[in-house]
């Protein structure tokens, strides 16, 4: 293929698996500040953030085991009050990281999805 034909792709949603999409796209609409655009009977919710691609949360029958293999990284310009924030709407704590000068805080949503909060690059605190 000739470069100048390349493919150039976008996101425009992360989806989830979830048993029960409804509630926890609600859950996640709150913690982005979005809304439920679409609901599709429960199978299917969409949800629009006011900055980056839409989440998606579809219904399946048993949840994946073991840990998710890709994951949200959101970032907040106070990652500790985000994420006493997060815990209090429900989400649980996994783990506190720090590497070279660069913090995050791995949780998990209501239905076990795990996902990083940091601060901006360089904000240990």
């Amino acid at each position: 293929m000739n470069p100048a034909e390349a493919v150039t792709l976008s996101v425009a949603m992360i989806t989830v698996d979830s048993t029960d999409p409804l509630p926890l796209a609600a859950w996640w609409a709150t913690q982005v500040g979005g809304r439920i655009v679409e609901e599709n009977d429960g199978w299917f919710v969409v949800v629009a953030a006011p900055s980056g691609p839409a989440l998606g949360f579809q219904k399946v029958d048993q949840p994946t085991a073991g840990k998710n293999r890709m994951h949200l990284d959101l970032v907040s310009a106070d990652r500790e009050s985000t994420v006493g924030s997060l815990v209090a709407a429900g989400a649980v704590l996994v783990a506190e990281h720090e590497l070279d000068g660069f913090a995050w805080t791995t949780l998990a949503d209501p239905d076990g999805n795990q996902f990083c909060v940091s601060g901006r690059h360089g904000d240990a605190a």
